[in-house]
């Protein structure tokens, strides 16, 4: 048997010595980002995805070598493992072909079988099998008719004969195997309406759907499981049923003609027990599949969401509409100090209206607001119009404003951590600040609200939370961790998603700096109570100082590193005074002179090391956010109305999902951008492809329906 290391060397294509070394690091302790980032040679500079995949696999690898033994231990208990048992159950390569191979001896709850061999009748099912056809059945039952035992008749005796049969046919291991795998083949996934005469629904696509088992998409799965869950729908997976009993027969039976009994029981193994369990297993099997599938795409959707570029150290106000209860407001300053608060009515009347625009122009005056950041929430339509209106009244060009994704902030503006960051303000302000300050720093804010609130996935209250949960949490933390953090300005939660740190340390170090003042050095973080030296070194190298004297301490350069940084300025004729004043103009000239191989030798370091010292000696403090382009900024605003089929517009893509990418467009209601129209010329599996959440694309109007508020968009340029 493989061992687990060259099963995953295997499955990912890399060097079974670079997965030895990552399942070491695990084993000791250390964080993906940490691995990632630090101990690239080790590696092979796999990136964090591919090792946070490594180790979901060496988890369930391990996880399968345990119930491997367990399931061997129970057996060998019941006296009856075999050699061959035993090599079966440790060449088992899932999880369901364990359960396979345990199944005939796994206790059963009261079945007919167990009925039928509490009668007897055990020894009559053995014969009859054993014998085939050389046997006449009803003279071999007469033998095992008992009244006492409630074995009335001959025909009560092969009754019974043949339930024991059809459960031994059903429990075979590696029947269920090849059936499994008929169904995966052959096998189709259909649905139908649970009424007669259905209302339309958003399940109308589904009241008359099949789809091939190996080809059906897994939102179509999810939607089907939901509407089964709300009684709409009626599912199933459909397989040629005389298919599957010869493929029964034959593997009962091989190499000669069945005689009647064993077919028979065959046939009712096939539909009594294997049809029912079989069907259970795949629509699992594809719903597995499908939520595998969905969290895969919401961690994909999250991480561009989360590394959308900052608009720092702006003057911005947020505005979180509202109708009866008004728009909150909050003006915040460039690092998201709160400034000021108000509530204005502009949908009450005109009057109101144009108190709401006189109050605000003299927030922005007062203040100095450069960006206005309005929630997408109710009332936002309204909220937009009466800000486009408000700046025409304003110098041109001096404040401009973006329509941002409100998911999740009330969630936050509810939570006892709003409460602890804001105990002056109300739930609504709360919620205003949250939305200012999602535009200033996306990242910052968002890590204090529930991923799965974000709302960037499909069908996300289905999936498993705790799988979902796991997943998300990987891809913050992979994006906090590639940001950097800085360690005096950064909230608790913030801090919670740096490596090596929990939320216990993090609130240390929070109050640490609340009672010492700022940081002034990296090593000062030890005195933090509970950071010890492990969690030190996974944390250090993501956790930036800008109060330190040492310019190290401002960059990504881990303190166990410092000394090769030194040695390579050395080596370039630069030194440490030179990075701060960003006079390395010559740096990679000179190190190309001297030989990087050369040069990473000399330092004590691998060649990846040296790069990623390069790199941050360059641009210490850099943020990886800022190549990317900037958001959509907007002085004016367009109605569905306004749009025409054929019209050209630039939008950002807000959510990419199985069948196309939302677009927002600047009207309030995104467009859809279908699979089809992705404007590339090749096929693609997933949109995902080819689009992520926060790109900047050109699109072209295809249809509007204003009654249905539908956009449909198209990236191929008309021609």
């Amino acid at each position: 048997m493989d061992t687990i290391t060259s099963l995953l060397a295997r499955e990912l294509g890399r060097d079974e010595g670079h997965v030895a070394n990552v399942v070491q690091l695990i084993d000791e302790g250390n964080t993906i980002p940490f691995i990632a980032r630090y101990r690239k040679e080790l590696h092979g500079a796999m990136d964090d995805t591919t090792l946070r995949t490594l180790a979901d696999r060496l988890q369930y690898l391990r996880n399968l070598d345990k119930r491997r033994e367990e399931v061997r231990a129970a057996i060998d208990g019941q006296g009856k493992l075999t050699e061959e048992l035993s090599a079966a159950v440790d060449a088992a390569a899932t999880l369901a072909e364990v359960e396979d191979l345990y199944r005939p001896y796994k206790q059963k709850r009261r079945t007919r079988a167990t009925v039928a061999k509490e009668k007897g009748l055990e020894p009559l099912a053995q014969a009859l099998f054993a014998l085939g056809g050389a046997v006449d059945p009803r003279a071999l039952a007469e033998g095992y008719v008992n009244p006492e035992k409630g074995v009335e008749t001959v025909d009560d005796a092969l009754q019974g004969a043949s339930d024991i049969l059809a459960e031994v046919i059903s429990d075979d291991a590696a029947l269920r195997k090849s059936l499994r795998d008929l169904y995966l083949r052959r096998g189709t996934l259909v649905s139908r309406a649970a009424e007669k005469e259905p209302e339309d629904s958003v399940y109308r696509l589904y009241y008359d759907f099949r789809a091939p088992v190996g080809k059906v998409l897994g939102h179509q799965v999810l939607a089907i499981n939901r509407g089964e869950r709300e009684d709409i729908l009626k599912a199933g997976v459909e397989l040629d049923g005389e298919t599957a009993r010869i493929a029964v027969r034959r593997a009962v039976v091989p190499g000669r003609a069945a005689m009647d009994f064993v077919r028979a029981a065959a046939d009712d193994a096939w539909d009594r027990l294997l049809k029912p369990s079989l069907e259970r297993e795949v629509r699992n099997l594809l719903t597995e599949q499908a939520n595998e599938g969905a969290i895969h795409n919401f961690g994909l959707n999250l991480k561009p969401l989360l590394m959308q570029p900052p608009v720092k150290g702006k003057v911005t106000m947020g505005l979180d509409p509202g109708y009866r209860n008004g728009c909150k407001v909050a003006v915040v300053d460039g690092t998201g100090k709160v400034l000021d608060t108000a509530v204005v009515y502009p949908t009450f009347s005109e009057r109101k209206k144009r108190e709401a625009m006189d109050t605000l122009k003299t927030l922005i005056r007062r203040h100095g607001v450069v960006h206005i950041a309005i929630g997408n929430g109710t009332a936002s339509r309204e909220t937009e119009l009466m800000t486009a209106q408000m700046l025409q009244e304003l110098p041109a060009g001096q404040v401009r404003y973006m329509v941002v994704s409100e998911a999740g902030a009330s969630v936050y503006s509810a939570s006892q951590l709003a409460a602890e960051e804001f105990p002056d303000y109300d739930v609504n302000l709360r919620s205003a600040v949250s939305i200012a300050r999602r535009l200033q720093d996306p990242l910052a804010e968002l890590v204090k609200i529930d991923p799965k609130a974000i709302g960037v996935g499909q069908y996300q209250h289905d999936m498993p939370q705790a799988r979902l949960d796991e997943t998300l949490r990987g891809v913050v933390e992979d994006c906090v961790n590639a940001v950097g953090v800085d360690v005096n300005t950064a909230s608790v939660p913030l801090l919670t998603q740096v490596a090596g740190l929990n939320s216990t340390t993090a609130r240390n170090v929070v109050k640490y700096r609340e009672e010492n003042g700022p940081f002034t050095a990296r090593r000062q973080l030890l005195k933090v109570p509970k950071l010890g030296p492990k969690a030190f070194e996974q944390c250090a190298g993501f956790l930036r100082v800008p109060e330190s004297q040492s310019v190290l301490d401002h960059t990504g350069v881990h303190p166990e590193s410092y000394a090769a940084a030194q040695r390579l300025l050395e080596l370039c004729g630069y030194t440490l005074s030179d990075v701060a004043a960003g006079t390395l103009s010559q740096l990679n000239e000179r190190l190309d002179a001297y030989g990087r191989e050369e040069a990473a030798a000399a330092c004590g370091v691998g060649l990846p090391t040296l790069e990623d010292l390069v790199k941050e000696l360059l641009k210490p403090g850099r943020d990886p956010r800022d190549e990317l382009p900037p958001p959509i900024l907007r002085t004016d605003v367009m109605e569905m109305k306004d749009l025409k089929p054929g019209m050209e517009l630039t939008g950002t893509v807000r959510n990419v999902i199985d069948f196309g990418a939302f677009v927002d467009i600047g009207v309030h209601q995104d467009g859809l951008v279908h699979i089809s129209q992705l404007g590339v010329d090749r096929r693609v599996k997933h949109p995902s492809e080819v689009l992520s959440v926060g790109d900047v694309v050109t699109v072209w109007v295809k249809e509007v329906d204003v009654a249905k508020k539908r956009i449909s968009l198209t990236m191929r340029r008309p021609k």
